[in-house]
C-alpha cells in the first residue's frame, strides 16, 4: 500500500443484494481511513447517508439482452459509462477497485482492468452472477459469499477466496441471543417475509395454511408476516378469522428483533436473506424465487438446506396443504428446530466483513507500489 492515504473504488449494482456488502466493505475502509467511492447507477443516493465517508459517483450503464432495441441501447449506455469510468479511475488512482456484480459494475470494473488497476470481485450468491461471470476471469482476486460457486471456472478458483456476506450489526447482535426452540403450552413466533418478490405467494398460502394447523398450535402461534400494501388488510383478516395473533404490514423496521423471537421463518432465499438467517442461526423454510437470474436462489437454499440449517420448498410445489403439513411437523419437532438453528450457526460466516477487508488489503499489499490507474 502506498504511503498516501489509501483511496478504494467500490463497483455495484443498485439494488439491496449488490449494496449491503457494499456498504459493509464501505465501513471497514472508512475505519481504516481509506477514501471510499461508490460508483453505481443513480438508485442508490441513500448510500452516503448510510455509510458517511463515502462519496457517490454516478456512472453509466446498461443492461445488455431483451430486444436489439433495448441491447443497443444498453450497449452504447455501456460504452458511456466505460469512458466515464476510465476517467474517473485515472483521476482516483485508486489503490484498488472492487466489484459487487449487478449491471452497474461492468463499465467501472471494465475500466479497471483496462488500466491495470488492482480488482477484486465479490459474488454473493451461490451460482456467479452473469456481470461477475463477465469479469470473473480478468481479474486478480475472488471472493465468495458461498463455500462453493457454481459457474467459477475451474482455472478461476486458484483466486478465489470463501468470504461469506456481510450482514448488518443489528443482526449480527442477534447471534448472541440463544435459540429459544418451541415449548409445550408455550407460545410460538413464526416470521414470514417475501419482500417484493416473496410476499404475493405467501399473502395467498401462508393464511390459509395457518388456520389449518390443528387448534392448540393455532392459539400458540405469533406471526409477523410481510405483504404487499394491497394485500395487508386481506392477509390480516384472514389470520384473524382463523384465530391467529398476527401483525402484517409491508415493511418491518425491527427485523432482527423479530429474529431473535423467532422460532421458524419461511422466506425467500436472496444471498443477503440465507446470510442473515445463518448468523441469527434461525432455522428457515426456504421457497427460492424461481426467476431469480440462472436460479441462483434455489442453489443459495440448497446451500443452507443441507447444512441442516433449513428446508427447500420449491415455489411451484407450494400450497396450502403442503405448507400446513410442513408447519405442523417443524413446530412439533423442538429438538429439530434447534438443532437446524445450531447448524446455522455454523453455516455462517459472521466475520464476514473482517474477511472481505482482509481479502482487499492482502490484495493491495501484493500488487505492491505503483499499480494504480494508468
Amino acid at each position: 500500500m502506498t504511503a498516501a492515504r489509501p483511496t478504494f473504488v467500490l463497483a455495484a449494482g443498485g439494488t439491496g443484494g449488490h449494496l449491503f456488502p457494499a456498504e459493509a466493505l464501505a465501513e471497514r475502509l472508512v475505519a481504516a481511513n481509506g477514501a471510499v467511492y461508490l460508483a453505481t447507477d443513480r438508485r442508490t443516493d441513500a448510500f452516503a447517508a448510510a455509510v458517511p465517508g463515502v462519496e457517490l459517483l454516478h456512472i453509466s450503464a446498461g443492461r445488455i439482452g431483451g430486444g436489439p432495441l433495448q441491447s443497443a441501447y444498453g450497449l452504447a449506455e455501456t460504452a458511456l459509462g466505460l469512458v466515464q469510468a476510465r476517467r474517473l479511475l485515472r483521476r482516483l488512482q485508486p489503490d484498488a477497485v472492487v466489484g459487487f456484480g449487478g449491471y452497474p459494475s461492468v463499465p467501472t470494473m471494465l475500466a479497471a482492468i483496462q488500466l491495470g488497476c488492482p480488482t477484486l470481485l465479490h459474488e454473493q450468491n451461490a451460482v456467479l452472477g452473469r456481470a461477475n461471470r463477465l469479469l470473473a476471469h480478468r481479474v486478480g482476486r475472488i471472493a465468495t459469499g458461498f463455500a462453493a460457486t457454481a459457474e467459477l471456472r475451474a482455472a478461476d478458483q486458484a483466486r478465489a477466496v470463501f468470504t461469506g456476506n456481510p450482514v448488518r450489526p443489528a443482526i449480527r447482535a442477534v447471534a448472541d441471543i440463544p435459540y429459544r426452540p418451541p415449548a409445550r403450552g408455550g407460545q410460538v413466533e413464526l416470521v414470514i417475509l417475501g419482500g417484493s418478490q416473496g410476499a404475493r405467494i405467501f399473502a395467498d398460502i401462508a393464511p390459509p395454511a395457518l388456520a389449518a394447523l390443528p387448534p392448540d398450535l393455532r392459539r400458540a402461534l405469533r406471526v409477523s408476516q410481510q405483504a404487499r400494501p394491497e394485500d395487508c388488510a386481506r392477509v390480516a383478516a384472514e389470520l384473524r378469522d382463523g384465530g391467529i395473533s398476527a401483525e402484517v404490514a409491508s415493511f418491518f423496521t425491527d427485523v432482527p428483533e423479530r429474529l431473535a423471537r423467532a422460532q421458524l421463518a419461511i422466506c425467500r432465499a436472496g444471498a443477503s436473506t440465507v446470510a442473515e438467517l445463518a448468523v441469527a442461526g434461525r432455522p428457515a423454510i426456504l421457497v427460492p424465487y424461481p426467476f431469480a437470474t440462472d436460479n441462483h436462489q434455489l442453489a443459495n437454499a440448497r446451500a443452507f438446506a443441507t447444512s441442516g440449517a433449513g428446508w427447500v420448498v420449491p415455489q411451484a410445489e407450494l400450497s396450502v396443504p403442503l405448507l400446513s403439513r410442513a408447519l405442523a411437523v417443524r413446530l412439533g419437532d423442538a429438538a429439530g428446530l434447534a438443532q437446524a438453528a445450531e447448524a446455522a450457526h455454523r453455516f455462517a460466516a459472521a466475520d464476514a466483513a473482517e474477511r472481505l477487508a482482509a481479502a482487499v488489503f492482502d490484495l493491495v499489499s501484493r500488487a505492491g507500489p505503483g499499480k494504480r490507474a494508468a
